[in-house]
């Protein structure tokens, strides 16, 4: 087999679900592994479920995710047009073909007729032991079948599968897979109401004429991938017919079943990378990317679900992922969304994100409450609340205090933590703000030592003096280490608020 190319193939019926996205992950990844190809199509054969701005969403979320296409929809390529619509003469020839070749059939059954079948015979499908009774080109003869469609009648192509033939599904994940054809329906590949096939006959026929190798899809593509290999052996391409990698299903945090948009509507977290907002209904549901996640802790996090790199590794790059990726270690039973461990890999990408890059998203949320500092102040000042930190939308919830003087006091920290006597100890440590320099107070280590020693000298005790110190500038018991603060805050701004504190508490 020649470069590898694999194909990551949505269809524009919704927002693309995280499940889909990992789908995308792991075909990129196994691309970029081998130097091969990732290309981008879109299968929009489903005309009745077609969803404005379905495809545009598609292919943003992706660009912010970081998973890149070589070729596809909006990316250009040889193989093109990379939308399923835009093929429709295309498939027709392949249409043809089967037809020609006795491997398919022309059905005339009206809906009506289908329903009356399946009230009449139990468990039915259209299958060899149903077809003959049915009105298509089996049972019509030739003229009737042309009068009917001269006639304008509507009608389906239906593959023809024998009866009890053994098919083998290779799939990388699971191994062999055979079915007896028995239990296979003639499945409709083609449709005259809107001249477009269906998806069993355009994905085959797209893998092929895209020479892709791999097929990396969904495990709810398993059972259909009988017919798949059928196909390429009714075609003659049994000899390019690509691998099959079916990955398994994301499954509900709790429960049993596949993760839904309901699951992640009554947890609190995201099934779509982006904010999605329907075209119909105008409800909003919740994105990954506005809900203040990174999409490396998102990559990273999805990577794991359904794969382990062969040891105990948790926190990778993209190119970490790339190299140690492969479908051997693809699980076969599904994964259990985690979704308080998507929230750790956050965590753990914002404390390894530079300070200054997070200073200037932190910028936007300050700016936009009136406040106007640098960005060296706000790297400081990252650089001390951002341990506490999960997202960057909690960056002004643990900053506030240093933009913001208390107006009020925690009432069960002030009950603790301000006694009797507390004002005269903190008179008195304002007496030794007093004789350090503006230079001495801002540098931390210096006014740290002075301070610490100078605590350590009174019969008050650490706790009596730096407790009700927190509880000034603060108006809590949270916050970084004390001198983190008072350093920012600067030596005028650290004694108005203990002045304050003193009026207010007292």
């Amino acid at each position: 087999m020649g470069r590898v190319r694999v194909r990551f193939a949505p269809s524009p019926t919704g927002p693309l679900h995280i499940g889909g996205v990992r789908t995308a992950l792991y075909n990129y990844l196994f691309a970029k592994q081998n130097n091969g190809d990732c290309i981008l199509r879109i299968e929009d054969t489903d005309s009745q479920r077609y969803v404005e701005g379905a495809e545009e969403y598609i292919i943003e979320a992706l660009k912010w995710l970081g998973i890149e296409f070589n070729e596809g929809v909006s990316f250009g390529g040889e193989f093109g047009p990379y939308r399923q619509s835009e093929r429709k003469e295309i498939y027709k020839k392949y249409v043809k073909q089967l037809l020609d070749d006795g491997k398919a059939y022309i059905a005339f059954d009206t809906a009506e007729q289908l329903d009356e079948a399946r009230k009449n015979i139990p468990n039915f499908q259209y299958d060899a032991t149903t077809r003959l009774t049915m009105v298509n080109s089996l049972t019509l003869t030739k003229e009737e079948v042309n009068k009917k469609i001269e006639a304008g009648e509507k009608y389906v192509v239906r593959v023809k599968i024998e009866p009890n033939q053994k098919i083998v599904v290779n799939d990388l994940i699971r191994g062999n897979v055979e079915v007896n054809s028995s239990i296979l329906d003639d499945k409709v590949l083609y449709k005259t109401t809107d001249e477009l096939p269906t998806y069993h006959l355009a994905n085959i026929v797209d893998d092929h004429l895209m020479q892709i190798t791999h097929v990396i899809r969904g495990e709810e593509w398993l059972p259909s991938a009988p017919l798949h290999v059928l196909l390429y052996q009714y075609f003659g391409w049994q000899d390019s017919m690509p691998k099959f990698a079916h990955l398994s299903l994301l499954l509900k945090p709790v429960g049993n079943g596949k993760l839904s948009k309901r699951d992640g509507d009554k947890l609190g977290f995201p099934v779509f990378p982006l904010n999605w907002k329907d075209p119909k209904t105008g409800e909003i549901s919740s994105g990954y990317k506005q809900s203040g996640y990174e999409p490396e802790a998102v990559v990273n996090f999805l990577a794991l679900l359904g794969w382990n790199p062969g040891d105990d590794t948790e926190v990778m790059s993209m190119q970490e992922l790339i190299n140690k990726f492969s479908l051997q270690r693809c699980s076969k039973s599904g994964a259990r969304f985690d979704f308080e461990k998507c929230k750790w890999f956050n965590h753990t990408y914002l404390q390894n994100c530079d300070n200054s890059i997070l200073a200037q998203q932190f910028n936007i949320q300050v700016q936009e409450r009136g406040y106007n500092v640098t960005i060296e102040e706000l790297t400081k000042i990252v650089e001390y609340i951002k341990p506490r930190a999960t997202f960057v939308n909690d960056l002004w919830r643990y900053a506030s205090f240093y933009f913001e003087r208390p107006v009020q006091y925690n009432e069960k920290d002030s009950k603790k933590h301000w006694k009797e006597g507390t004002s005269k100890i903190l008179v008195e440590l304002l007496q030794q703000f007093n004789t350090l320099t503006e230079e001495q107070f801002s540098n931390i280590e210096i006014s740290e030592q002075i301070i610490t020693a100078w605590c350590k000298s009174t019969q008050y005790g650490m706790g009596k003096i730096m407790n009700p110190l927190r509880l000034a500038l603060v108006g809590e018991m949270t916050g970084p280490h004390i001198f983190q603060i008072t350093t920012i805050l600067g030596k005028k701004e650290t004694e108005e608020r203990i002045l304050n504190a003193i009026n207010k508490l007292s």
